[in-house]
């Protein structure tokens, strides 16, 4: 007689807390068990620091942070699932070395929990609307598993014009689990590609260096990056006071009037643009004068509430049919909720060019706790997010990149969860490190970004047992600090501009086109180099042909 083991399914945000797993004692682990969520954070310019710098401390614009921050390079997004979710086979497809239709064994995709009779290949009795009938659905170009719980979400959130004009590429890669040792985060290196915002440089989501559960690659940090908490509405708004004027008079006028007030106020500090000493006296000058250039600015760019507000973009608001939000599998998601209204906060700044580059960190993710179930409504809402980028900038009228990684990854001993929310597939058992990938999504409304080769849809592959390959693949594919860099690079390539990556490694290098001021000249305090990991053969490494001129 078998005995059927009832095991609990976890809620959307209960934390699961494994008996095999010690005690969550940091901020990283507790993230991962989902006892705490990830925020977003932002970073400006250093305004003293810039004024100390300049011999000639009149303050402008430039000395102040306050013009020509936007570079026009594509808004990237990342998002960071904390624990080690499931990536590869249930939901992103990843085969041989045929690509992503060069199917695994059937042992290998129940290591991925996915049952004989669900495996990509094998006919769907019942196919979905968008699949292609044998388990495989390339709606958004990257072939996902046709009940992938990440295509559900974004299929819920996204119009047919949106995902006709996306794709993706997955990139199989081993990462430890349950450790803080894996720097998985890009974003200081998409800095180091010169992508800059109007308000901000850097959005994370966690009070640590990297913005983020996962570190940043060590080469690739400068403390004058690391971000500062942001992660709801408010703080989007909060980012800019434009004072009182706004209310009494148009936005126009008030721009009007804080300019004229920033002349006399110029005049009465006797500031004339010299090239006087540098002494305290003059830096406060100049921080008040900076303080009225800012106002100025502010009231001019943002003195409609609805420039920087969620909840009066329509571009926004419209995705989750606010108010009253949409309902998918039995989630129901509204900007009130703090996940969603996190993923729009920042792909708000993001992809309006307020802010570079942003992670969404979102902890829960080592969902191994003997169901289905957890992982599938975990996974769906993390769809959601991704959907919500994509549409948003399909609204925004503009591109944008979206990196998924985990810390690890898991496996199925082939038990089959047949609850509701399990849908007949494979219950998550264990931590297992050899089945991890990250994928990427690009967003181009142009159309749809062109494959370099017709399998770059994959970087690497899997042996037919459902792990990753090592040997002869990517130099990614073992080593997450390289991983990093394959994003950067494939970042770079999006421009058409691979061939300045070795020269990106290096800030000082004076060939180097990134990070320069009005000059030419690299910033002081920015003494980056790292070594190219990826080597010569680059072209091989890179998944879509430009998408843009080298500005968006």
């Amino acid at each position: 007689m078998v005995i059927k083991q009832k095991r609990k399914v976890h809620k959307l945000d209960e934390p699961i807390l494994h008996e095999h797993h010690k005690r969550p004692t940091t901020r990283r682990e507790f993230l991962g068990a989902g006892l705490i969520s990830g925020g977003a954070f932002v970073l400006g310019d250093s305004l003293l620091l810039g004024l100390m710098a300049n011999p000639a401390f009149a303050a402008t614009p430039q000395s102040c942070g306050l013009q020509g921050s936007f570079t026009g390079k594509i808004p990237f997004i990342a998002f960071d699932l904390g624990g080690g979710a499931n990536m590869t086979g249930s939901n992103v497809l990843v085969g041989g070395p045929g690509g992503q239709m060069d199917f695994l064994s059937t042992a290998g995709y129940n290591k991925l929990g996915l049952p004989g009779d669900m495996a990509p290949g094998v006919a769907e009795a019942t196919p979905t609307a968008t699949s292609n009938g044998d388990h495989t659905d390339t709606t958004f170009g990257l072939a996902f598993h046709s009940d992938s719980a990440f295509l559900r979400g974004m299929l819920a959130v996204t119009s047919p014009e949106t995902r006709a004009n996306t794709n993706g590429c997955v990139i199989p890669a081993r990462s430890d689990n349950d450790t803080g040792n894996n720097p998985h985060n890009p974003m200081y290196l998409i800095n180091m590609c010169g992508a800059k915002g109007d308000l901000l440089e850097l959005i994370g989501s966690q009070s640590a260096v990297s913005g983020a559960r996962s570190m940043a690659p060590a080469g690739s940090i400068n403390l004058k990056y690391q971000p500062t908490k942001v992660d709801r509405a408010s703080d989007v708004t909060g980012l800019v006071d434009t004072g009182g004027l706004v209310d009494l008079l148009s936005q126009a006028d008030a721009g009007a009037v804080m300019d004229a007030v920033e002349r006399i106020s110029k005049a009465k500090l006797g500031i004339d643009g010299g090239t006087g000493s540098i002494n305290a006296t003059n830096v406060v000058k100049e921080l008040v004068h900076c303080g009225y250039l800012k106002t100025t600015k502010n009231v001019e760019a943002y003195g409609d509430p609805a420039t920087l507000d969620l909840f009066q973009d329509t571009n926004v608001t419209s995705i989750l049919n606010e108010p009253t939000g949409i309902t998918v599998d039995g989630i129901t998601a509204t900007l009130g909720q703090g996940f969603y209204e996190k993923v729009a906060a920042v792909m708000k700044l993001v992809i309006d060019g307020k802010a570079s580059a942003g992670t969404i960190s979102e902890g829960g993710y080592d969902y191994h706790n003997g169901t289905r179930a957890t992982g599938e409504l975990r996974d769906l809402r993390a769809g959601i997010g991704m959907g919500m980028c994509l549409e948003y900038a399909k609204n925004a009228g503009k591109p944008v990149m979206i990196y998924v990684y985990s810390d690890g990854s898991l496996a199925s001993n082939g038990r089959i969860d047949d609850t509701a929310d399990g849908r007949g597939k494979g219950e998550w058992t264990g931590d297992n490190s050899s089945t991890a990938a990250s994928f990427f999504l690009v967003y181009n409304p142009g159309g749809r970004p062109a494959l370099r080769s017709p399998q770059s849809n994959q970087l690497g592959w899997m042996r037919s047992t459902a792990s990753v390959e090592t040997a002869g693949t990517t130099p990614g594919a073992n080593n997450v600090n390289l991983l990093a860099q394959m994003v950067m690079l494939n970042y770079l390539a999006l421009h058409g501009e691979e061939g300045n990556f070795q020269l990106a490694l290096n800030v000082q290098d004076q060939n180097n086109p990134y990070l320069r001021d009005e000059n030419g000249n690299p910033p002081a305090d920015d003494t980056r180099m790292i070594a190219n990991g990826l080597g010569s053969n680059l072209d091989s490494l890179i998944a879509f042909q430009p998408i843009v001129p080298p500005t968006v």
